[in-house]
């Protein structure tokens, strides 16, 4: 189980940019490395600070640094090759050159602070299957903090979204969110799909559920992309376009998610927010499919 404790205060390396955090949140990122999933995949430099998303305020840079400057306010994503350094605290480090972008202006900490690795996830997913207007497009998933992106981003591009959530609250956020149709994965998700969908859906964003179960749902030649790591090889002969996301953080994703962000565009839906003494209470929180949206974390005030 996380727990909090004081360490010293992180200190930027040449190229390296020192953030003074003031938002946060939740990512299935987090949950796995918590729980050790990561554990022979990816370098651990112990004590390993959790916490990927960060919004907050630039206090110093070091040397070579030429994009940021201290007093500026800034978003992004933890983005370096061994996990140690995270945004779980009141400070941290990150390289200027990548996951990081200006805060712009009218886009508050707390909205930034639950855009970066979820936006550049569901971005990510909704470019790998390309919807055009008029197509259908289901979202598995949907009601998580990647899915409730994907789903405006892909209704903007004139998609009909077909989501997955449950009855209540799930339903009505779906909808207001842009989504055309719902479905409840409680129930017999492939008879309600087809029932919208009698000759399949024309793609699929896969963030969670049987892959397989799902991919029978794609009309032949369509198109799938999956957050968990789905390949072709694993869907079999299915004649499908397959795409494992990598969500990759470069600058002009975070822009572009921004831009979009502080024009209300895209809505950031925040289930809850806890203080940064709180966090261990928020991954226990977080495997709660109840939630909605993100699980949001306020550090700085």
């Amino acid at each position: 189980m996380p727990e909090v404790r004081e360490i010293p205060e992180p200190e930027p390396g040449d190229g390296e940019v020192k953030i003074e955090v003031q938002a946060s949140s939740l990512n299935g990122f987090d949950a796995k490395l918590a729980r050790g999933f990561l554990g022979g995949d990816v370098e651990h430099q112990f004590p390993v600070i959790l916490g990927r998303d960060f919004a907050g305020i630039v206090t110093e840079v070091g040397r070579g640094v030429s994009g940021f400057m201290p007093g500026e306010k800034v978003f992004g994503v933890v983005a370096k090759p061994g996990l140690g350094d995270g945004s779980f605290g009141e400070y941290v480090v990150v390289p200027e050159e990548i996951g990081l972008a200006p805060l712009p202006a009218g886009l508050p900490y707390r909205a930034a602070g639950v855009l970066g690795l979820a936006g550049v996830a569901a971005l990510a997913c909704v470019d790998a299957v390309a919807p055009v207007h008029g197509e259908t497009l289901l979202i598995s998933g949907a009601t998580g903090g990647v899915g409730h992106y994907a789903v405006q981003l892909a209704a903007a591009r004139g998609a009909a979204v077909i989501a997955t959530a449950e009855t209540g609250p799930q339903v009505d956020l779906m909808y207001q969110l842009g989504a055309a149709h719902t479905v409840d994965h409680r129930g017999d998700l492939a008879a309600q799909v087809r029932q919208l969908a009698p000759d399949g859906v024309d793609s699929v964003i896969h963030l969670a559920g049987d892959p397989e179960l799902i991919a029978d749902l794609v009309t032949p030649g369509g198109r799938f992309s999956s957050t968990l790591g789905v390949n072709s090889a694993q869907l079999g002969d299915r004649s499908l376009t397959v795409t494992a996301i990598e969500a990759i953080p470069d600058r002009i994703v975070l822009d572009h998610l921004a831009t979009e962000t502080a024009a209300d565009r895209l809505r950031p839906s925040i289930a809850r927010t806890y203080l940064l003494d709180e966090v261990p209470q928020a991954f226990a929180d977080f495997s709660n499919s109840g939630n909605v949206g993100k699980l949001a974390v306020s550090i700085g005030g």
